[in-house]
């Protein structure tokens, strides 16, 4: 019997990054929720990541596209990598106490610098407009920074995974 193929997974991957993307578009207007710039960085890398899964799966092939698949993989995980960090980062701020630790004032960074332009470019999509250090919606204890990071670290290891079956599956 054939190995399976880590096609399905990856088109699973898009689907996953695709519904959380969609689901921060949705929720935004909805529940009248004030994103912040790590918030939209966010959403920014999971529209980015299901991209790139659905450009993996779809050049998952064992002839020469199998290389481009490999390179969508990479910068899938480095995206996840990046994205897990960055949730981490605003669940910590929003671990500290109140008045204690804030995404603004100061300089703006390169993620601030890079949020302010999209949303002058697409301000329904990437305007930011509340603070990092905020829990506007808390859904089973954690909030939505929280899910974020879960979300990551969760496609982040089914990437892997994915990769490595990929890279296993090179005939000898």
């Amino acid at each position: 019997m054939p190995a399976p193929t880590p096609r399905p997974l990856w088109l699973l991957l898009a689907l996953i990054t695709a519904a959380v993307a969609l689901a921060s578009l949705v929720l935004t207007p909805w529940l009248e929720l004030e994103p912040c710039h790590l918030c939209i960085f966010q959403r920014t890398l999971f529209m980015l990541m299901a991209l790139l899964a659905a450009l993996t799966a779809a050049l998952s092939y064992p002839d020469w596209r199998r290389l481009g698949a490999r390179l969508t993989a990479v910068l899938f995980l480095v995206l996840a990598v990046l994205g897990s960090g960055v949730a981490a980062y605003q669940s910590w701020l929003q671990w500290q106490p109140i008045d204690q630790a804030s995404c603004i004032g100061g300089p703006l960074g390169p993620i601030e610098r890079l949020v302010e332009w999209l949303g002058q470019q697409s301000p329904a999509l990437f305007m930011a407009s509340g603070l990092c250090e905020d829990k506007q919606l808390v859904i089973l204890g954690l909030s939505l920074a929280n899910w974020a990071f879960l979300v990551f670290i969760g496609v982040l290891g089914g990437g892997a995974w994915a990769l490595w079956r990929d890279w296993r599956s090179i005939p000898a």
